[in-house]
């Protein structure tokens, strides 16, 4: 059984935008549909927090959204991890905790180090392989809480991308821009709908497959 981890924020829990704080169905959410598409002798553990940043504190959060310090205890609860899915960077474009695509891309590059430093070094384990994952862009909303919490965001989440790219290429790792095959929705200008969502494990499964052959 090989294992991979999907780690991200509310985008990877499955948060609806038409549904506050509620979420998709299961089969909708886009871990699940990456495990559907990978089939028996795989494991996609989906570990999607909302509000959680690559390495950024938020102050006002009611547990631990600093995803690079929890990093390593989810790497060591399911390991070995044969692959390991990052799409974060979204809530690090909140003004009240970065606010910008560079401090999302040094706590990207943080999340990468931490992952290849607790890759196991075993006989038979090639290594966890990693794919860094830009998040789908911040779009515009009428909706004035959203607007204002992630003002700028539209413009900085756009950088994202090539940030990430090119940290992908440093790294030597894997690299997908969920942009290329997801949305947004206007109603609160960051979270998908359900066919957005299940968008993005449909992308994800090729690429993942490719990497568990070794």
């Amino acid at each position: 059984m090989k294992t991979v981890l999907a780690y991200g924020d509310s985008i990877t829990w499955g948060t609806d935008p038409a549904r506050t704080g509620l979420r998709h169905a299961f089969a909708d959410r886009w871990p699940n549909v990456l495990q559907a598409r990978l089939g028996e002798g795989v494991q996609v553990v989906a570990e999607g927090l909302g509000g959680r940043t690559t390495a950024h504190d938020d102050i006002l959060a009611d547990c631990d959204r600093n995803g690079a310090r929890i990093l390593p205890t989810i790497l060591m609860t399911h390991r070995p991890v044969h692959v390991a899915i990052i799409m974060l960077g979204t809530n690090d474009m909140k003004p009240a905790v970065a606010g910008s695509a560079s401090a999302a891309f040094l706590g990207m590059k943080r999340c990468v180090e931490i992952v290849q430093k607790h890759s196991p070094r075993v006989p038979g384990f090639a290594g966890t392989k990693v794919v860094v994952v830009s998040p789908p862009l911040i779009v515009p909303t009428k909706d004035p809480f959203f607007a204002d919490m992630v003002a700028g965001g539209v413009e900085n989440s756009k950088k994202l991308a090539p940030y990430y790219e090119a940290l992908a290429v440093e790294m030597g790792c894997a690299f997908f821009d969920a942009a290329s095959v997801a949305t947004a929705s206007e109603i609160d200008g960051v979270h998908l709908d359900a066919a957005n969502t299940r968008a993005i494990g449909e992308a994800l499964a090729p690429k993942v497959r490719e990497l568990l052959k070794d």
